[in-house]
Formats: C-alpha cells, sequence, structure tokens
C-alpha cells in the first residue's frame, strides 16, 4: 500500500490510541500489534506530511516507540513545514512551554498563526490568548477578540468564555453586557464551570439579561456541583439570604464550608460568622474564630473586624487587647464598618505601651498579608461579623 493509501488508516489507529492513552490510560495490545510502524517511519522519511505528524505523535506519547519529545518536534517540524495544521498547532505548544524545544513564545505565536489562518480551532484560541497576555507578540486586546471569535464561532468551549469575559468588560470590543450573556451562555451550556458562575451572576445583577434569583441559582448550582468555589460561595449566600430559594441556613452553611475548604477566603470569613451567630450550625466560637483567621490573614475586613471583636470579648480564645486591637487597625484602614469604633474603644483600656505594641503587630500582619495575597488582591466587602 502506498503512504496515501495508508493515511487515513493510520490517522484513524492513532485516534484510538491516543483515546485508550488518555481515557483507559492504556494502549491495547492488539491494536500497537496491528499498526506498522517501520511503515508509517517510510513513508514520513518520503515526506508525507500526515505521516511526518502520527509519527510525531507517537514518539511524544511514547506509543510503539520510546517517548522522545525532542524527536517528537523534530517529526512535528518537517509536516508543520509542509502546511499541517495539527503540526503547526502542537509545535506552538511544544515552543510555548519549552518542551523537546527550547522556550521561544515568538515562534510559539508564529506556529499558531499558521495554525490559526488554516481554521485550527486550537490554535486560534492559543494565538489569541498570547494577543490578550502580550506573550510573543504585541498585547492587543482586538486582536485577541479576533481570534476567539474564530475559535468560538466553531464551538470552542474556553473560547466562548474568553470572548464572553472580554464583552462584559469591553476589552477588544464595545462593552456588550447582551453579547457577553450570550457567549457565556453557550460556553455554560457546554458545562464550563467558571461561564456557569458568571452567568449566574449576570442573572443576579440583571447585567446583559433580566434579573432573575432563580436563573442564579440554577447557574450557580450547576457550577457549584462541578467544584466551582466561587460559585458554591454564591450559593451559599442565596440560601442564607433567601433570594431564589427559600432560606436556608443549614444549606447556606454546607456550600460555605465547601467553598471555604478550597481556600477561599470570603467563604472562611462567611462559615465562621455563621458559627460564631450558630446559623445553620451549632454556636462554637473556636471554629468561628479558626475560619474567622484564615480569612483575616488573607485580608478579608469583615473577618479582620470579627476577629478583632472575638480577642477583645474572649470568644473562642483568650482575651487578648493587644492583638484585638491590631485585627480592628488592619479592618478599619480598609474602612470597614465600626472596626475604627471597636479600635477606639480598645484604646482607652489599654495602655500606650500596649497600643504601641498592637500597632507594631498590626504592621507585620498587614506585611505578611501583603506578602500572601499581593496589595491588589486584598479582598474587602460587608461580611457579617460575630458582634
Amino acid at each position: 500500500m502506498s503512504s496515501l493509501t495508508n493515511r487515513n488508516a493510520y490517522r484513524g489507529k492513532l485516534i484510538l490510541c491516543l483515546f485508550a492513552l488518555v481515557v483507559l490510560g492504556g494502549v491495547p495490545l492488539g491494536l500497537a500489534q496491528d499498526l506498522d510502524i517501520e511503515e508509517l517511519r517510510q513513508a514520513a522519511e518520503q515526506g508525507d506530511a500526515e505521516a511526518q505528524f502520527n509519527l510525531g505523535v507517537m514518539y511524544d506519547v511514547g506509543w510503539g516507540v520510546p517517548q522522545d519529545v525532542r524527536e517528537a518536534a523534530k517529526w512535528y517540524r518537517m509536516a508543520a513545514e509542509q502546511g499541517h495544521a495539527g503540526a503547526q498547532s502542537i509545535l506552538g505548544i511544544m515552543y510555548d512551554r519549552g518542551r523537546g524545544v527550547p522556550q521561544d513564545v515568538r515562534e510559539a505565536a508564529k506556529w499558531y498563526r499558521m495554525a490559526a489562518e488554516q481554521g485550527d480551532i486550537g490554535a486560534q484560541s492559543l494565538l489569541a490568548s498570547m494577543y490578550r497576555l502580550g506573550r510573543g507578540v504585541p498585547q492587543d486586546d482586538r486582536e485577541a477578540a479576533k481570534w476567539y471569535r474564530k475559535a468560538a464561532e466553531q464551538g470552542d468551549i474556553g473560547a466562548q468564555f474568553d470572548l464572553g469575559t472580554m464583552y462584559g468588560k469591553g476589552l477588544g470590543v464595545p462593552q456588550n453586557p447582551g453579547k457577553a450573556a450570550k457567549w457565556l451562555r453557550m460556553a455554560a451550556e457546554q458545562g464550563h464551570g467558571e461561564a456557569r458562575n458568571n452567568l449566574g451572576e449576570m442573572y443576579a445583577e440583571g447585567f446583559g439579561v433580566p434579573e432573575d434569583d432563580r436563573e442564579a441559582v440554577k447557574w450557580y448550582r450547576l457550577a457549584a456541583e462541578q467544584g466551582h468555589a466561587g460559585a458554591q460561595t454564591n450559593l451559599g449566600v442565596m440560601y442564607a439570604t433567601a433570594q431564589g430559594v427559600p432560606e436556608d441556613d443549614r444549606e447556606a452553611v454546607k456550600w460555605y464550608r465547601m467553598a471555604a475548604e478550597q481556600g477561599v477566603p470570603v467563604a472562611q470569613a462567611l462559615l465562621g460568622a455563621m458559627y460564631g451567630a450558630g446559623q445553620g450550625v451549632p454556636q462554637n466560637y473556636q471554629e468561628a474564630a479558626k475560619w474567622n483567621r484564615m480569612a483575616a490573614e488573607q485580608g478579608v475586613a469583615g473577618a479582620q473586624y470579627s476577629l478583632g471583636f472575638m480577642y477583645a470579648e474572649g470568644e473562642g480564645m483568650p482575651q487578648d487587647y493587644i492583638k484585638a486591637h491590631a485585627w480592628a487597625n488592619l479592618a478599619a484602614a480598609q474602612g470597614y464598618g465600626r472596626s475604627g469604633e471597636l479600635r477606639k474603644d480598645l484604646a482607652e483600656r489599654m495602655t500606650p505601651a500596649q497600643v504601641a505594641q498592637a500597632q507594631a503587630l498590626a504592621a507585620e500582619l498587614h506585611k505578611r498579608i501583603e506578602a500572601r495575597v499581593g496589595p491588589a488582591h486584598t479582598p474587602t466587602g460587608d461580611l457579617p461579623s460575630t458582634e
């Protein structure tokens, strides 16, 4: 058989092989024996681009030959230079990650573009991301939106999400909440967790869609059940505040806990508040202090205030005015609620030396928080406290 006659047979077998590798975690022995690797190599050496690509795949995943990413890159390049879009796309990824070749984001963008211009969906989305981030090409939101659109129109779920996000923020395109909702819905209906959460937020706020708490809950739940921590937090809030669902503190606590255990600081603060107030769980100041501390150490002002209040009252921990003043000071610096009043009240009970100690502690805590989350990522907001 000629290499051209073999082409479709090889492609079909390799698709099955890759499915087995990715989904089943192994290669069927019968399939491995059935494919003549030397025949494939011969076709590749004679210049058959499809055979070159397939041989690259085999070296890439170590199927039928020893895994060798450099050898894979060699064969991908041969196919790519003949215009094989799949090889161009994968070669771009290899340059992007420095896998089998020296990392070179300009080379990555070059190969992504070649594949993208042939309609390769993955390459279009990857090239869009390069423009969005300014990697290997000048940063250009318009170009990013252009390539995201091409991939999104072919059904790429990630591109649909990214294009929807750009319409929502007015990046590279005029801000258009309706179009943002349209593209986010497409991604959400394909199971994209972040798109589902964001679409829920749009329904909750009436942004680009009619305000509808029940629809918001629907999308939050779908994302939350996928493990999306932000959606779990949002769904907890909906249960706690009876928006779109009957009020149910136990359900609120359930979802807050899932998000809190994933490290979401706002969820940790909300869970701490529920333990402090005994809502949805038995009142437990030790648990309240534990979760408030986690959130406070990530910069959540409401949790900092609550922790300061608990230190002041000796709830869940020994009374300590110095620590209470320090946490109240941090919350006050973010303008949170009555934290300034708490700090003032504490200062009246403390000696000047104790106040100085508290201020020094607050400065140290502030440095630790900034080192952990960065000054631009410090969460704020009116969260419930244990007062």
